[in-house]
Parts: C-alpha cells; sequence; structure tokens
C-alpha cells in the first residue's frame, strides 16, 4: 500500500514543522540499503531495524520519515537524520 500524496498538503515535520515531500526512489534505495547494513540510526540513536516502502523527507533534505504499510511514521523520534546518507 503506498502512500497517499494528497496528504502532503496536510503533514509536516515534527521536529522543523517543515513541509514534506516523497523521498526520490534512488535516495530511498539507498538508504534502505544502508538500514540493510545496520549503518543507520534515527534521531533518538537508535540503529533503525527495518527499512520502509517510502519514506518522506523535508523539503530542505535534512529529515526523512518512514512511511509503513501507507501511513507516514511522523514520531520525532523515528525521523532519520540524512547526513548519514554522506557517509
Amino acid at each position: 500500500m503506498s502512500f497517499d500524496t494528497a496528504l502532503l498538503d496536510i503533514v509536516c515535520c515534527p521536529v522543523t514543522r517543515l513541509p514534506l515531500q516523497v523521498m526520490p526512489s534512488n535516495r530511498a534505495e539507498r538508504l534502505n540499503a544502508m538500514i540493510g547494513e545496520h549503518r543507520i540510526r534515527n534521531r533518538d540513536g537508535q540503529v533503525v531495524d527495518g527499512t520502509a516502502e517510502q519514506w518522506l523527507m523535508t523539503r530542505d533534505g535534512k529529515l526523512a520519515y518512514p512511511v509503513r504499510d501507507g501511513i507516514p511514521v511522523l514520531i520525532d523520534d523515528h525521523g532519520v537524520e540524512l547526513a548519514q546518507l554522506a557517509d
């Protein structure tokens, strides 16, 4: 089940309050691959334990949130700082 993009008009980042957008598939694939290698931590400092079918990211490209079963998990501790992709 995929995320209903019409909801992008009403959801925002719980940390920065910035608008969200669907992460491009190539970047989402890279993030999921790094999660599979246990190289990604969430904002709470925990290793992210599962990939997501889609990711929403802030428009500034700094934070991302997983979409699971079509539902965005917009909990601040579950956010992923995308600077980790540069490692």
